[in-house]
C-alpha cells in the first residue's frame, strides 16, 4: 500500500486546491482486508472512508441474519454519507468486499467542510444522489431480474471500481451480497463461464469478455453508470 495516494479516489481527485489543502493533512491510509466490517447497522459513525484500491459493500441485515447488498462503493466515492446528511448512525452494515486500501477522515472534519456550503458540499450531494440511484436500481434488479443478470450487474459495477479485471470472491460471499442461494450463484457463474465471459477458479473471477458481459446484463448496470456520468462527469471521465 506504500504507493497509494488519497487522490487515487476520484472524489478527492477533483477537490479544488483550497479544499484539498485544508483536508489533506488529516487523511489516514488504512488497510482494508477482505471481510473487514467498517460499521454495523445502528453503529456510531465517527469516520468516513474514501476507498482507493478496495471495494466496500453496503448491506442490509435482517433479524434472522440474512443479508442483501444495496450498493457498492469503490474509488469513485465514499462510505459514510449519513454523517453529512444529518445522521450519526448508519442503518446498514459496511463490509470490505474486495481487499485493498482506503483513506479515513474524521467525520467532524468532513462535516465542517460540508457546512462551508462550498464545492465539497456540492460534490458530495451529487455523489449521494448517484448512490441513491444505485440503491434503487439494485432493489429493482433483485426483484425482477434473473440471478445471472444480477451477477453480471454486480461484476460490471465491481470492475468499474478496480484497476484490474480480476476479483477475489467466493460464491458464498456473492450469494450473501445478492441475497440468493449459493446454488443459484453456482449455476449463474457456470453459465457465464460456459459462454466464455468469465473464468472462475477457487474464488478468483477473471472477466474475459467485458462487452459480452454487458450484452448479457440487464439494463440496471447502464442506468447506474449513466446517472454517475451525468452527475459526476469530471469523476467518471478519469
Amino acid at each position: 500500500m506504500s504507493d497509494e495516494h488519497p487522490r487515487q479516489n476520484h472524489l478527492l481527485a477533483v477537490l479544488p486546491e483550497n479544499e484539498w489543502n485544508r483536508l489533506s493533512p488529516y487523511f489516514e491510509l488504512i488497510p482494508m482486508p477482505l471481510g473487514m466490517v467498517l460499521y454495523e447497522s445502528g453503529g456510531q459513525l465517527n469516520h468516513v472512508y474514501f476507498p482507493t484500491t478496495s471495494i466496500v459493500s453496503l448491506l442490509y441485515v435482517m433479524e434472522d441474519g440474512a443479508s442483501a447488498e444495496i450498493a457498492i462503493v469503490g474509488n469513485e466515492g465514499m462510505v459514510g454519507v449519513a454523517l453529512f446528511m444529518g445522521g450519526q448512525t448508519m442503518p446498514n452494515r459496511a463490509v470490505v468486499q474486495s481487499a485493498g486500501g482506503a483513506y479515513r477522515l474524521k467525520g467532524t472534519l468532513l462535516k465542517q467542510e460540508f457546512d462551508r456550503a462550498g464545492p465539497v458540499q456540492r460534490l458530495l450531494l451529487r455523489y449521494t444522489q448517484a448512490l441513491l440511484t444505485q440503491m434503487a436500481q439494485t432493489a429493482v434488479c433483485n426483484r425482477h431480474h434473473a440471478v445471472e443478470q444480477q451477477l453480471c450487474r454486480w461484476l460490471l459495477l465491481s470492475l468499474d471500481r478496480l484497476p484490474t479485471n480480476v476479483l477475489s470472491m467466493t460464491q458464498e460471499l456473492i450469494a450473501n451480497m445478492l441475497g440468493v442461494r449459493r446454488e443459484g450463484v453456482t449455476a449463474a457463474a457456470g453459465k457465464l463461464q460456459n459462454s466464455g465471459l468469465i473464468s472462475y477458479n477457487r474464488g478468483v473471477i477473471t472477466v474475459l469478455d467485458r462487452p459480452g458481459l454487458e450484452g448479457m446484463c440487464c439494463e440496471c448496470y447502464q442506468v447506474v453508470k449513466t446517472e454517475f456520468d451525468r452527475l459526476l462527469p469530471e469523476i467518471t471521465a478519469k
